[in-house]
């Protein structure tokens, strides 16, 4: 296993090709939650959490169940069926651990059921044909991908909730236009991931 490919996938998901700021997969969340830090961390932390086991647990489904016997055809089914029990298990655990943050996450976590951000980890896993370690490496990166775009949304939101922009701004066109200049941002790691190791 080479290391190099492991930082890149890494550097790569969390940086260049962050799925909510690039790919704005994930964005019910990251709009919803992002109101309040601790909401917008619990919920990354959930989604980290959900990711790498749901990459765990459909690698190998995919490896060694449904790819051997012809049934790739029934990917996507298997895959959210994986990801919904997961969510599941999340729910109540957080229930019964962590009710505040539970109440703090209310809709949204159920919501992560159907977060595109955590079904496209599990498909990019097996189109790029990664290894399990590298499979495992680019679910924790996209979740901290996901993190980081939280946090530094939620620190934005809370920071233009003390402002008094034009009325044209005010709300949801605030929230928006922030959100596409965050972005825009995470356009200027473009490239680093060919010139990393030269």
């Amino acid at each position: 296993m080479d290391f190099k490919i492991l930082v890149a996938i890494l550097i790569g998901t969390v940086l260049i090709n962050n799925y909510i700021l690039r790919q704005f997969l994930g964005v019910c969340p990251f709009l919803g939650v992002s109101k309040d830090l601790k909401g917008a961390i619990g919920m990354s932390v959930a989604i980290i959490f959900v990711m790498i086991l749901a990459t765990a647990v459909t690698w190998p489904i995919q490896k060694y169940l449904l790819s051997p016997n012809g049934l790739s055809f029934l990917q996507t089914i298997v895959f959210i069926l994986v990801i919904s029990t997961l969510v599941q298990l999340v729910e109540i655990a957080l229930k019964k651990y962590i009710p505040s943050l539970y109440k703090t996450l209310g809709i949204y976590l159920p919501l992560m059921t159907t977060n595109c951000a955590i079904f496209a980890v599990t498909i990019v896993n097996i189109k790029n044909e990664y290894s399990y370690i590298e499979a495992l490496v680019n679910a924790f990166g996209s979740g901290f991908g996901f993190f980081l775009g939280m946090v530094i949304f939620s620190g934005i939101r809370e920071y233009t909730e003390n402002t008094d922009p034009p009325q044209a701004f005010k709300g949801l066109p605030l929230t928006l236009f922030s959100a596409a200049i965050l972005s825009f941002s995470f356009f200027g790691f473009n490239g680093v991931i060919e010139n990393l190791f030269r």
